[in-house]
């Protein structure tokens, strides 16, 4: 799945298994620097929860030891290198809950993917690994990459950010270790102001703390991981904003002539708000107005739908709607050609001033031109300096004009209104994650 799938719309995965449980399925993704045992963690999760059959485990022998990576690392090249590149995604139940697990690559050049995971995730494990840092250090730096993924996940508003400070068991002093971790990563989210749910001890290849609590391992009392990700909550819909709506799909001869009383009905995911029979609703771009005249759910059944869900609209009049037209609320945010945003910059040529993109918001395509980058972030010192590109895997504040206007919230206000995707307009790469500010 791409990133103009993700980046633009939330996984409604979590909502279908909700409705055959009380608590909704948890989409979450590990994250941070290479080999810190993100892969390694989630074939812990699935071999302790009882989520893979012995074939399967017999399939990840190696010079018989079982490889718990394996279990997600998929792809040959993945298994060649030893390394992830692509977003693998497992699903695994336990007593309490049902989860969905993306295992995003820690390669820098590999970020694409993890952005790609993230926008679409109710919570992220961030991995530490206690070997690569200089844990004797009470002033210890992190890794640039588990700044930078910490940093992604807290701009793509992940709700819930957890660190897993891994391999302690290969440590001579491991609650020295988790204490000094513990305080860079707490100096770190403070001054970055990302708010962190926990930062637990583990060891991803014993099974330490993963799924049965050890109470004061490395000095640590709190729950195991797989206890806290039980309690987490599913990214909530945005309900409470003006109705909000892309078209993606215009059925023209509708079958259900019963329902829609011959009329057009127009198909996709309620971004904000709910769809109410009777509501005043606007098109954009042709700014024409009609009135919605019945609601249908996913199984065409007629009712009101809210945010996050599939909907089929039927107006009282016929007027011109299309693929990536929005159909939105009287009082919609003012549409406009000029967007100030953060941008994770993905491609392999740095962003510059002038140059000229395709962009995605919502399923609505139009030319994007950068007019100025007015700042770029040094994930290290969290400074922003002055710049005039962005290379790969950057992050930075970009002013960009519009071919035309379009209605936009605030990236932290809506995830789908403040979300666009930057693709090159020759190679058609995916170039950029565009949150508006």
């Amino acid at each position: 799945m791409s990133v103009v799938d993700l980046i633009t719309h939330k996984s409604h995965a979590a909502a279908a298994a909700g409705a055959h449980d009380h608590v909704s399925a948890l989409k979450f993704i590990t994250c941070g620097s290479v080999d810190d045992g993100k892969s390694t963690l989630i074939g812990r999760l699935l071999v302790d929860s009882k989520a893979v059959l012995q074939d399967q485990l017999a399939g990840v022998q190696r010079s018989g030891e079982t490889d718990l990576a394996l279990l997600t690392d998929g792809l040959s090249a993945e298994r060649e290198q030893g390394i992830t590149i692509d977003v693998a995604y497992r699903y695994f139940a336990t007593p309490g809950r049902k989860f969905i697990i993306g295992d995003a690559p820690g390669h820098e050049q590999y970020t694409r993917n993890m952005v790609t995971a993230a926008s679409s995730a109710d919570a992220a494990v961030v991995l530490v690994d206690a070997t690569k840092v200089q844990w004797r250090d009470r002033k210890l730096e992190l890794l640039t990459q588990t700044r930078r993924h910490s940093l992604l996940a807290h701009l793509l508003r992940v709700p819930s950010i957890v660190f897993a400070v891994n391999k302690l068991d290969a440590v001579d002093d491991p609650k020295l270790a988790f204490d000094n971790i513990r305080a860079a990563l707490a100096a770190f989210t403070s001054a970055a102001r990302i708010p962190v749910r926990a930062i637990v001890p583990i060891s991803a290849l014993e099974g330490q703390n993963v799924v049965t609590p050890q109470p004061g391992w490395c000095g640590y009392y709190g729950v195991s991981l797989l206890q806290l990700l039980e309690q987490l909550d599913v990214a909530a819909a945005d309900t409470d904003a003006p109705i909000a709506f892309p078209v993606q799909w215009v059925e023209k001869f509708s079958s259900s002539a019963d329902t829609s009383q011959g009329r057009r009905i127009f198909w996709g995911r309620v971004a904000t708000g709910a769809v109410v029979r009777g509501q005043k609703i606007k098109v954009l771009p042709s700014g024409q107005t009609a009135t919605v005249a019945q609601v249908l759910d996913h199984a065409r059944q007629a009712r009101d739908v809210p945010a996050g869900h599939s909907a089929g609209i039927v107006l009282d009049r016929e007027i011109d709607v299309s693929r990536g037209d929005w159909l939105l609320a009287p009082d919609a945010p003012e549409p406009s050609r000029e967007i100030s945003a953060t941008v994770a910059w993905m491609d392999d040529e740095p962003l510059v001033a002038g140059r000229a993109y395709w962009a995605l918001h919502g399923h609505r395509w139009i030319k994007a031109r950068v007019k100025r980058i007015v700042h770029k972030l040094d994930v290290n010192t969290l400074a922003e300096a002055d710049a005039d590109h962005l290379e790969p895997n950057s992050i930075g504040h970009v002013d960009l004009l519009l071919q035309e206007p379009v209605a936009t919230l605030p990236y932290e206000r809506s995830r789908t209104l403040g979300a666009m995707v930057l693709v090159d307009t020759a190679s058609h790469k995916t170039s950029g994650a565009v949150l508006v500010r």
